[in-house]
């Protein structure tokens, strides 16, 4: 690519030509202020916090919507620059109603560290939106119209980026206003990348953190938590961690630390998971049953398909999703060896997810009328609740998970990455399809890298048991619909609805960029070769437990592993 030449501050530069900027800037280390831009979007200069002077320019440009000439010398500092920044800001104080005490990106508020920096008043100008409402979406996600500063990032991230087309503008001017659409045939599924990209928490996930905390003060309960794979890539950018640093025995600490009284890897779960899923594949291509198989962990997509393809549902796997499961177990199995009664037991979910709330409190998955999972904390409510209490996550010992839920093999490591569900199946599926031939062995594939890659869609034909089988990955949900209408290509399908997957989920750190994602998920790959088991049947804990459950019975077993979707017409 083309090089140019430009001075920043009378620094020279040298940046990519059709780069803009405020990118040229941040590549070279200097920082200019801006609330609305995100790399999943193009530029729309709303916010107008960005705004340089250039020589030989009468008026102020944004720098996130300018593209970098050669020759451009550009201030960010000066007093015209500084008057015009510091207004801005002003103003959208008096859009967003601060709620900082509850609001769980408190400690990462770039309206507050701008505040801070700049010396504003946040009180220069009459909150204007203070009579603004609250939509709640199901259990999951809310838009609060009282914080919005009116960047449409969260209505970009419904329709550029998943095309659900749910969010709108109502209204013109001072007026206009963020708010769900009227037809009633389009729905929220609950992906929280509204929240995800929304640069001042008015699109959120509904908070679990309060009623946790009050749990955690109850002597006469056990509260149990258990964490998702992507947590352990994730969290630690929130105290300034590098990206994809791998915390998993930090996090263990932490929760301890908070006050739960046992520490669980949902990691455990997932190879769960994998076992009951790749014994389905197996079953459904042995069987000719309904085909293709597509997995059904991923709850905003199991939205998606209760709403907009009900058609699909005899496709999805009946296998639960990795915390589901793992909840299970823990009011079973690890209730009866522990002699606790699962009534006093509170498990709490830490996932990277704002739709795995509302799929924690489907009452399909009630076991014994007990729900495996009480309550789910996203990545942000945990970094929220850390540093409320003054836990140093950086500095923190290192703790092993509680067992016997705390071991797992590498191919639960991946399940947060896209394809990662795909792949570990198919390792456990490719060792449990015997040969044909005599012999009895299988092909032993450990690593099936045609599922990975960030690519909206991936397809490929692999071997397993000596079959050929044809799949398909979908990364994001806004690349579903060219793969539905080729359903019969498939025989395996994997569909995760936020980009990335897990590891770009609606309720991560903020930012959650490409660049960022796939840093994540390549510490989850560094993580799946670390591990001296990679297959997740080669956990023996769970092959006991899972032992311990077919000896139940069959009605417990499907019970406990097993669940059932259905076509929906509202939450």
């Amino acid at each position: 690519m083309k090089k140019i030449n430009i001075k920043i501050n009378n620094k020279d530069i040298a940046c990519d030509s059709g780069k803009t900027i405020f990118v040229a800037a941040m590549q070279n280390g200097i920082e200019i202020p801006g609330l609305c831009g995100h790399p999943d979007f193009c530029a729309k200069a709303n916010c107008r916090v960005c705004v340089v002077e250039i020589k030989g320019k009468k008026r102020l440009v944004t720098s996130c919507s300018t593209l970098a000439e050669d020759g451009m010398e550009i201030k960010t500092d000066t007093p015209r620059v500084k008057k015009a920044r510091n207004l801005n800001l002003e103003l959208i104080f008096a859009e967003h109603i601060e709620k900082c005490p509850t609001c769980v990106w408190r400690f990462e508020c770039k309206l507050l560290k701008y505040a801070e920096k700049y010396k504003i008043l946040i009180t220069t100008f009459r909150d204007r939106k203070r009579s603004r409402k609250t939509y709640k979406f199901a259990n999951a996600v809310e838009i609060d119209g009282s914080q919005c500063i009116d960047c449409r990032n969260c209505i970009d991230a419904c329709s550029v980026l998943q095309n659900i087309n749910y969010l709108e503008l109502k209204g013109k001017g001072a007026s206009q206003e963020v708010v769900p659409v009227k037809n009633k045939n389009i729905h929220c599924i609950l992906c929280g990348q509204c929240a995800v990209h929304c640069p001042v928490s008015a699109a959120q996930e509904q908070t679990h953190w309060e009623v946790v905390e009050k749990a955690l003060k109850n002597e006469k309960k056990i509260v149990v938590a258990q964490f998702a794979p992507s947590i352990r890539v994730s969290i630690g950018e929130d105290f300034g961690m590098p990206y994809g640093k791998i915390v998993t025995e930090q996090i263990v600490t932490g929760l301890k630390d908070l006050g739960f009284n046992y520490v669980f890897d949902v990691n455990f779960g997932a190879d769960i998971t994998t076992m009951v899923e790749a014994e389905e594949l197996l079953g459904r291509l042995a069987n000719g049953a309904v085909m293709p198989m597509i997995t059904s962990c991923c709850p905003a997509w199991v939205n998606y398909v209760e709403f907009y393809h009900p058609q699909l549902i005899p496709n999805l796997t009946t296998a639960r999703s990795p915390h589901i499961h793992s909840g299970g177990v823990i009011k079973t199995y690890w209730a009866d060896k522990m002699k606790i009664d699962p009534k006093n037991i509170i498990t709490v979910s830490i996932m990277p997810c704002t739709a795995k709330k509302y799929e924690a409190s489907r009452t399909e998955l009630k076991i014994n009328g007990q729900f495996p999972v009480d309550y789910v904390l996203t990545t942000r409510e945990f970094s929220f609740m850390l540093k409320k209490n003054n836990i140093d996550f950086k500095n923190l010992k290192k703790t092993k998970a509680d067992n016997p839920l705390g071991e797992y093999s590498g191919a639960a490591a991946i399940y947060g990455g896209s394809g990662g569900v795909m792949e570990s199946a198919l390792r456990t599926a490719n060792f449990m399809a015997r040969d044909d031939n005599t012999s009895g062995v299988c092909r032993r594939k450990i690593e099936f890298k045609e599922a990975r890659g960030l690519e909206g869609v991936k397809e490929a034909e692999i071997e397993v048991g000596g079959k050929k089988l044809r799949i398909a990955v979908v990364n994001g949900i806004g690349n579903i619909e060219p793969v539905i209408n080729a359903l019969d290509k498939y025989h395996y399908i994997e569909v995760m609805a936020c980009p990335g997957g897990c590891i770009g989920g609606g309720g991560q750190p903020i930012p959650t960029t490409p660049e960022i994602r796939k840093k994540r998920i390549a510490a989850l790959y560094r993580l799946d070769k670390s591990k001296k088991i990679r297959m997740a049947h080669e956990n023996k804990n769970v092959a006991e437990i899972l032992g311990w459950v077919k000896n139940k019975g069959h009605k417990f077993e499907h019970k406990l592993l097993h669940t059932k979707f259905k076509k929906k017409i509202k939450y």
